[in-house]
Formats: structure tokens, sequence, C-alpha cells
């Protein structure tokens, strides 16, 4: 009797490790590396950019199924300079995916990523034009995106190091949890909150109960809260109201309202800011201004101009790019005063014809 349980369990025991063994060649053989590389690749390849690793992509099954990325590059096509540089990554996998399913990633781990802002905007502005509307669906992370260990630059200057990034769940309907925290190349600590609940309605993709928290060390603090809507190219729009508060300049109440474009106006940012020394009540083009700031803080020595905006502003101080203002007060577009156009002209007008001599 006991050589035949002896017998048995030796069955028993051969069978379960052989089932063992036939699932682990099953599950490797189902995480194929270069099925999941040659899909990032193509997706890449469709946005313009190229995917490469400095070795092949190499699977885990513990704690859970997921693909091993080393030696990470992207360029835009025919670049030199990389958009991103990263010494490793992790895609984790769910067990649907790899049974069949749709490709869903539960997790994306990036390990030292080097993200050049001039490369980036060179792709950016090479995209062809967008069809209109938002996106149809929004992409699935079940668990999460984290960063370590990053740095942001524009070319070789450090704009941002020390960057880590931990985000929740993307998922239709539900709150989306972001969390950002770096430092400047002046070794001054930046913090960033934001709290979200994106879904897609009637088209366009919505944020609703925003709530954005905004931190530079101990001396700026911003908190917003309210919505915003994207309904596909210049057709965006926010509500964000809140208070900005400053260690060295005093409490301030803001509101930031996005306005979409129409056939006649662009996109407009209108800003109000009410506090201690600064006051402004400013609207903006968004795209406008970026080109403006992206001039203003350029390697190229150009002359300063004032910034696309319509509307007035009082500031104690303003820096900016090495540039430092006191007692800046700012009045544009609709709310400048009108030119004494009187008074020059009749500086420069000619005297009164002399009249008809009497005979």
């Amino acid at each position: 009797m006991r050589r035949r349980w002896r017998l048995t369990l030796l069955v028993l025991g051969g069978v379960a490790l052989t089932v063992a063994l036939a699932a682990i060649m099953a599950v490797y053989l189902l995480l194929r590396p270069e099925r999941f590389t040659a899909m990032l690749q193509a997706q890449a390849r469709a946005a313009g950019l190229e995917l490469n690793l400095a070795s092949p992509a190499s699977p885990t099954l513990f704690p859970r199924p997921a693909l091993d990325l080393s030696g990470i590059t992207i360029n835009a096509q025919d670049a030199n300079v990389p958009i991103l540089l990263a010494a490793r990554g992790q895609l984790a996998l769910p067990w649907r995916t790899l049974l069949g399913g749709p490709t869903v990633i539960s997790q994306l781990q990036i390990d030292a990523p080097r993200v050049d802002l001039e490369a980036l905007q060179a792709w950016l502005t090479k995209l062809p034009a967008q069809p209109q509307g938002a996106p149809t669906n929004i992409p699935r992370i079940d668990t999460g995106v984290s960063i370590i260990r990053g740095s942001i630059v524009r070319g070789d200057e450090l704009l941002l190091g020390n960057v880590s990034l931990d985000a929740g769940s993307l998922i239709s309907g539900q709150p989306f949890p972001l969390s950002l925290s770096a430092t400047t190349a002046s070794g001054l600590p930046l913090q960033l909150r934001l709290l979200a609940t994106p879904r897609i309605e009637e088209n366009s993709l919505q944020l609703d109960d925003v709530s954005l928290h905004i931190a530079q060390g101990s001396s700026l603090a911003l908190a917003l809260q309210g919505s915003a809507r994207w309904h596909g190219a210049a057709d965006a729009a926010a509500d964000l109201s809140g208070t900005l508060d400053q260690s060295d300049a005093g409490h301030y109440v803001i509101s930031v309202k996005l306005k979409p474009a129409d056939q006649t106006n662009p996109l407009l940012l209108a800003l109000k800011l009410d506090g201690p020394d600064n006051h402004a009540d400013l609207r903006l083009p968004p795209l406008a201004l970026a080109s403006w700031w992206s001039q203003l803080a350029g390697s190229q020595a150009l002359p300063l101009t004032v910034p696309p905006a319509n509307g007035h502003l009082e500031m104690s101080k303003f820096q900016a790019a090495g540039i430092t203002i006191e007692g800046l007060t700012l009045d544009t577009g609709d709310t400048a005063p009108a030119v004494a156009a009187t008074a020059t002209a009749a500086k420069s007008a000619p005297g009164k014809p002399a009249g008809k001599k009497k005979p």
C-alpha cells in the first residue's frame, strides 16, 4: 500500500509539474516580446516617431505578466535628436490581453527618462492637420503610470530634474489622480497635483470636478477648481477659479476661462487676478502667447516685444527669461488709451492758406 501511495504521489507530482511547465511555456508563447514590440513600433510610426530598444524586450511572469524594455529611444522620423531617452521601462499586461483580448496596458513604468522640449516641439510642428472632433474614446490604463528620476531639457539646458510622476487609473467616468514633483535648474522644488473625472460626452472630451494644485517650495501655491471641455482642434473651453498665495506678495483671487475659437476669433484665455500690488484683467490668445514666450526664452537675441494680450495689467515686479521689470503697468488692445490724434495732426498740419488779397 505504501509503495502504491508513493507511486501515485510521484505520478501526480509529475503530472502537476508537466502542467505547470506547459502553462509557463504557453504564457511565454502568449507573451511574445516581438509581438508587443512590433505593435509599439507600429503605433509610433503612425504618429511620425521611431521607437528603438538597446536590446530585445524580455518577458517576465512574476509577480505579474510584463515586458521589460531597456535603452528606450524615441525620435521623430528623419530626426537626429531624440525626443525621449530612458534607461528602462516596463509594460504590465493583464491576462485577458495575453489570452487574445483587447490590447490594454495595466501599468507603465519608466526609469530615468530624458525629454527634450526642442525635439518635441519640432515633431509637433511637422504633424499633419488633425481632423476635427475629439477622440471617440479615452485610452485606458487600468493601474496607472509611474515615472522616476526623469529630466526635462531644452537642448543642453536643464529645465527640470528629479522628475517623478504617478498617475492612477485612466478610465472614463472615474476620478483620475495625477501627482508630479521635480526640481528646477536652480534647485527649487515643484509639486503638482491634479484630480479630474474624464468622460466622452457628445463627441467631446469632458473633464469634470477638476482640482489643480501647484506649489513652488514654500513661496508659491496655486489652487484651482472647475471643469474643462475639448471638442477637437481649437474648440476648447475651461472655467477654473481659485487662489494664488505668494509668501512675499500676499493672497490673490484668480479666475481662468478658456473660450473656444470661432469663425472670427482665435482660442482665447481670459485671466483675472486681484490682490495686493498686482491686478490683471487680460484676454490672451494661448497659441500666439506660446510663440511669443518661446521667442523670449530662446537662445537668439531678439528685441523685447509686448506679449499678445488685450486688457489691463499692474505688476509690482515681473521676471521672465532673466529679465526683471519693476512697477509694470500695461494697457493693451481695447483698453489702451487712444492716441492724441488731434494734437499730432495740429503739429504736423501746414498753416491755414492765406485768403485772397483785397484789391
